[in-house]
């Protein structure tokens, strides 16, 4: 069974001001999108930036066989959206952007407003497989590439950029702790014999404050000595696969030249001694090849494909 991640990056249909201009390149960005998730065959694909629910039936109607979409209903000021592509029909359990009841609205910008919500949704949903019952949450935290006032994408001195940079941490750290609530209600204390994942674009690396909120209690990381060596944390905890994918191959983004692993897949203790392989874009296939993006993500709005690797396990 493959389970996996992919940031679709822009997927809107031609013609409005975020997807392509033209239906030449919108049906080629759908071909390259197509071909490498039939490559991957998964049982059950997250999915981000789906900025029309139109389009992910469009590229579903591309795919071999019957796929199954779930798409959360709670989209960012762009309309994105977080969803699932699924070989069989994934039964939602949860779609929500609430923050938990004792965190506070954080602060957004310059004028003081303050986001009590995430910017996107989280969608979970179950679906039958052979090993039994998978739970799995997608997500995708606020990003690291920063918007200004007035839809600007460079700030007008280094004073800004710092503001605007920790209010977008101030974001996802809100939304990774909201992340990791809803682990916790899919876990329900039950890791050690539930096959859950949380798995998207974290916008971060594997070592980042934010990224480490979702694992939930400390120690037993894989490559650690206490891997091996059960312990009452086993039942809540989630492990990040990152140390699993071959290291050439750990990267999902390149960033202004810089390779950086910021999309993950994280499981339960019951799914992840069962992984016999994890990597980054196509199985088998060697280091992804990424263009490098930079800080206006409108530069790549003909660009065909993703900008994104996706991320992948296999799990016996």
């Amino acid at each position: 069974m493959l389970l996996g991640t992919w940031n679709l990056e822009n997927l809107y249909r031609p013609g409005g001001p975020f997807g392509p201009k033209d239906k030449a390149a919108y049906e080629t960005k759908l071909a390259a999108l197509a071909a490498v998730i039939t490559e991957l065959d998964p049982v059950l694909l997250g999915v981000q930036e789906v900025g029309e629910p139109e389009a992910l039936q469009d590229l579903a109607g591309m795919l071999s066989g019957e796929w199954h979409i779930a798409l959360s209903t709670h989209p960012d000021g762009r309309g994105i959206r977080v969803g699932f592509l699924s070989r069989t029909a994934p039964q939602v359990i949860a779609d929500t952007n609430t923050f938990p009841a004792k965190l506070r609205p954080v602060q957004s910008d310059d004028s003081g407003a303050a986001e009590p919500t995430a910017g996107r949704g989280f969608l979970a949903v179950e679906v039958t497989t052979d090993t039994g019952t998978l739970t799995v949450a997608v997500a995708h935290l606020k990003s690291k590439l920063l918007t200004y006032p007035g839809n600007r994408f460079f700030p007008h001195d280094e004073g800004e950029r710092a503001r605007y940079g920790a209010y977008a941490l101030y974001r996802r750290a809100a939304e990774a702790a909201s992340l990791r609530a809803l682990a916790d209600e899919l876990l329900a204390g039950e890791g050690k014999t539930r096959d859950v994942a949380v798995l998207g674009d974290m916008n971060d690396e594997v070592q980042a404050a934010t990224t480490q909120i979702l694992l939930g209690p400390p120690g037993s990381e894989i490559g650690t000595s206490g891997y091996d060596k059960p312990d009452k944390g086993d039942a809540v905890r989630l492990w990040d696969v990152a140390p699993l994918i071959p290291a050439d191959q750990r990267y999902s983004r390149i960033n202004s030249g810089r390779r950086e692993l910021i999309d993950h897949v994280l499981t339960s203790h019951h799914l992840v001694h069962r992984v016999t392989a994890a990597g980054t874009g196509l199985p088998g296939a060697g280091a992804p090849q990424l263009p490098s993006v930079g800080a206006d993500p409108a530069a790549r709005r003909e660009a065909p494909g993703s900008d994104h690797a996706p991320v992948w396990v296999r799990v016996e």
